[in-house]
């Protein structure tokens, strides 16, 4: 038998072998694939009295060499083979080993993969968009103008705290501008997915990165705890009750669910059969677990004969192989999680007014199916016959939507927050109240599916904004 791969902590660059270790197995086995040493929570506060000597490595380069290495950390990333523990890692080799652990297939590893790639090479748009162009050399400098006025830019942290989740690997986009805006980041992985973070920073560090900037800790509950507390800026991802418990604390940027949507207008509803690939892609896209996949789809009429076209498409997405070119649909490495999702949506059908219409697409009520020893949700559409139901604006782990029907003149005001908002429509009207809603944070005007993103075009937060604070700044004239 092979034995386990090692995946060491990294405490701002240097290797650190635990003897408490955490093993992590493929979904379906009981054999370890690796086995990944666990970081203490005074570990972390200890070494976050160097988080000041890893901001000044990051320091030493000016912002252009950074985007320069980020870009080569790109190619690195996508093509090559690099460090794993005692071990090297091919892109094959990450692939399988993330889909082993994680249930992702091939197919969407190597989706999450090709977006992560992008991040890294697009680097300068992404830096223009939340920077709203200003000129970067302002960041090594500290001072210059935007537009002829004076600015100055100080940094709120000397590091990034983030605790990840193993849903997919694509929430790293997220932290990883903020490397080259120097501010080094002090990751704590999701249990079933060490594999991307550890990449990500194995290719910055190949690319010329000081590898000081990087600490990588996997930890408990606790040590989660440790790396927030330590930090004066950290991202965090959970439900609603991770969301409440640090609402207005500015040191804190919650990641929680989307409640992305998608709207037609009374103007674009007799062609929603023209928009269907659009409407499947925004849920479906990633297997539904990205917070940017919609949950909720808004039309003013015809909701029952729309919701069984829509169900129709997403009972035809069924497991596969892993392996398989065509997979779309993600198995759950937390059983338990796949058993509580089922036992939420069954609870909710038994309140009157909505019915799963994808059951009899795919000739059965089974929604939680176990294939060789794995554990899936079925692709799942509600027709909500109101928008008060329980179940017209849930979000879960999976490709799941609502259908709900309302009259137009409604749809804004009641909708609630929304990360993301595809509005199929050119009704001036409808369009002006979107754009003047306070609850959507990314409007996709036309038929773009909610899981499409620009890098210059951030949501859920501006990490520039998070990271950086901007001071008013004057200088006497020359010679006085």
């Amino acid at each position: 038998m092979t034995a386990p791969i090692h995946i060491p902590t990294l405490r701002l660059g240097q290797r650190y072998d635990s003897l408490d270790r955490v093993t992590v197995t493929p979904l379906g086995s009981d054999t370890p694939l690796a086995e990944v040493s666990q970081a203490l929570a005074g570990m972390v506060r200890r070494d976050a009295k160097q988080f000041d000597e890893a901001r000044a490595a990051l320091d030493q380069f000016t912002t252009s060499e950074l985007l320069a290495m980020c870009h080569q950390a790109g190619d690195l990333f996508m093509n090559a083979d690099l460090p794993l523990g005692d071990t090297t890692q091919s892109p094959d080799d990450y692939i399988d080993q993330l889909s082993q652990t994680s249930g992702l297939p091939h197919t969407l590893v190597r989706a999450n993969m090709a977006k992560i790639y992008e991040v890294f090479t697009e680097m300068p748009t992404i830096l223009r968009g939340l920077t709203r162009g200003l000129d970067l050399s302002v960041l090594d400098a500290g001072y210059g103008e935007q537009g002829g006025v004076p600015v100055s830019y100080y940094p709120t942290t000397s590091a990034l705290g983030v605790v990840l989740p193993s849903n997919s690997p694509g929430v790293n986009s997220l932290w990883m501008p903020a490397i080259a805006m120097k501010i080094p980041v002090v990751l704590k992985p999701g249990r079933e997915e060490p594999w991307t973070p550890w990449r990500i920073i194995q290719a910055f560090v190949g690319a010329g990165l000081p590898a000081e900037a990087f600490g990588f800790y996997p930890t408990d509950h606790e040590g989660a705890g440790a790396v927030m507390d330590v930090c004066g800026r950290s991202i965090i991802f959970g439900g609603e009750d991770t969301v409440r418990q640090y609402a207005g604390d500015e040191r804190v940027e919650v990641h929680g669910p989307g409640w992305s949507k998608l709207i037609f207008g009374e103007d674009c509803i007799d062609q929603w059969r023209d928009h269907l690939d659009v409407i499947v892609k925004s849920i479906a896209g990633n297997s539904g677990r990205s917070c940017i996949n919609a949950s909720t789809v808004l039309v003013p009429r015809d909701g029952r004969a729309i919701a069984e076209g829509i169900a129709e498409r997403l009972a035809a997405i069924t497991p596969t192989q892993r392996d398989d070119p065509a997979a779309q649909l993600s198995a759950f490495a937390n059983p338990k999680m796949a058993q509580w999702i089922d036992h939420q949506i069954t609870q909710g059908l038994k309140t009157p007014g909505a019915v799963d219409l994808t059951a009899a697409h795919r000739g059965s009520d089974e929604r939680l199916i176990e294939v060789d020893g794995i554990t899936y949700l079925l692709p799942t559409l509600i027709y909500c016959e109101s928008p008060d139901h329980p179940l017209a604006d849930r979000e879960f782990m999976f490709p799941f939507a609502s259908v709900v029907e309302m009259p137009q003149a409604e749809m804004v005001s009641r909708m609630g927050p929304s990360l993301v908002v595809t509005a199929i429509t050119q009704d001036v009207k409808l369009t002006q109240q979107l754009l003047g809603s306070r609850d959507i944070q990314r409007l996709n005007l036309g038929p773009v599916p909610t899981s499409v993103a620009k890098w210059d075009q951030p949501h859920e937060g501006n990490l520039f904004e998070f990271l950086y604070h901007r001071r008013a700044i004057q200088r006497a004239a020359a010679g006085v």
